[in-house]
């Protein structure tokens, strides 16, 4: 799309600008303009752009990094196709990236708020603030980067270097191809560049609408209770109607019921009991399906996932739930979790390998795993469930798979 380097180029200033006029308005009417004739239109174009923008150049990586496994091995090609970061940066190492030049006095902290600061682990959910709001966020980062004494400039060196070992023995073995071989990865590589450019953009959209609630909040009188309301009793309270405020009493009660439970699957079919769900040791986080027989697998000593990342490593487990928790995460530790996102990123210096329940090879986890030269195996569906914490095993990212003991 002709868009794409226009919107990513333009999209931080005009969420400045807007945010700006969020915060000047003075009556509800005015709130209601702003909403339906900027704010609202600027989502449905940001996430528009997100879902389809890169999605061809996508499908090309996707076809050229099967044809690369098939040609090379899964380990190799999982080399050549971690370099993206480049000298443009990839969106999703942003925040490590950005951490680490907080802490060498390369990057001020206001500068990285400003930056990075619309991304976080609940970035989706409005009724939480972002690192912008909440400062002490981001000093948590500085002192836990500080302590691990891991430096993600390292990693990242390493990982060029081990990309350009692989690049000198295809020359060997290519010398006719190699040139052709480097134009087609330099060309594919914009895939993965475009899509978290732009999904990062859309999230500094989306923040807006916190803005634009707490607003809301403020003019109707009812504060933060505001995130217990659908957008259209938002503006129908805002244009002088009322929402019954029992409403927001029950859907407090459910909220926090609700919020004690894990994450729900990806994939539900059939009847849905959460509760009953919640109570099966063996269940999978990644579908659910009451018709289809509990995997036989569960007594297996290998865990079968998706090779992310390429690499071997023995280690200890470390379940993790959430990133707030992150600081048990010890140096050297496997991360073990259900799925990850950019918040989580800042976790994956100190890791000697990453394990999810979802995912798949163009997932977050497995991006940022393979820019890191850290072995990753995504979309188990239960390796939180069959391991914990403590627990000693091997994880091959080019298999795909965890060997427990």
């Amino acid at each position: 799309m002709k868009l794409l380097p226009q919107h990513i180029k333009e999209t931080a200033a005009w969420c400045t600008q807007t945010e700006e006029l969020i915060g000047n308005v003075q009556s509800k009417e005015e709130l209601i303009t702003l909403w339906r004739e900027q704010l609202w239109p600027k989502n449905i174009e940001a996430m528009w752009i997100a879902l389809e923008g890169p999605s061809s150049k996508m499908q090309n990586f996707v076809r050229l990094k099967e044809k690369l496994e098939k040609w090379l091995g899964r380990d190799d090609a999982s080399v050549l196709l971690s370099n993206l970061s480049g000298s443009t940066g990839l969106a999703s190492l942003g925040p490590v990236v950005g951490i680490s030049s907080v802490v060498k006095g390369e990057m001020s902290q206001e500068d990285y708020l400003l930056e990075y600061g619309h991304r976080g682990p609940h970035e989706f959910e409005l009724s939480i603030p972002d690192p912008r709001e909440e400062p002490s966020w981001l000093e948590k980062q500085i002192q836990e980067t500080k302590k691990s004494g891991i430096n993600v400039d390292d990693l990242l060196y390493k990982q060029r270097e081990q990309n350009e070992v692989v690049w000198r023995r295809l020359e060997q073995r290519f010398p006719y191809k190699i040139n052709k071989l480097k134009r087609v990865i330099a060309k594919i590589s914009e895939g993965p560049h475009l899509r978290e450019a732009v999904r990062s953009e859309w999230t500094r959209v989306f923040r807006l609408n916190r803005s634009f609630a707490l607003k809301a909040g403020e003019l109707i009188g009812i504060g933060e209770d505001v995130f217990f309301l659908y957008v259209d009793e938002i503006l129908g309270w805002l244009a002088g109607g009322s929402v019954i405020e029992e409403r927001i009493s029950t859907r407090k009660v459910n909220y926090l019921k609700y919020k004690q439970l894990p994450a729900f699957p990806s994939i539900i079919r059939g009847r849905f009991e959460p509760l009953q769900w919640m109570e099966d040791p063996n269940r999978r986080v990644d579908y659910y399906d009451p018709y289809i027989p509990l995997d036989s697998s569960i007594h297996s000593e290998i865990i079968e996932g998706v090779a992310g990342a390429a690499g071997r490593i023995e280690g200890t487990v470390r379940v993790l739930r959430n990133p707030e928790d992150g600081h048990q995460l010890l140096p050297g530790e496997i991360l073990v979790t259900s799925t990850t996102n950019v918040g989580w990123t800042p976790l994956f210096p100190k890791a000697a390998a990453i394990v999810t329940d979802i995912g798949a090879p163009l997932s977050h986890a497995a991006i940022v795993a393979r820019e890191l030269g850290i072995p990753a195996v995504v979309g188990c569906g239960n390796a939180t469930t069959r391991m914990k914490t403590g627990d000693r095993v091997i994880v091959d990212g080019g298999q795909g798979i965890v060997l427990t003991r």
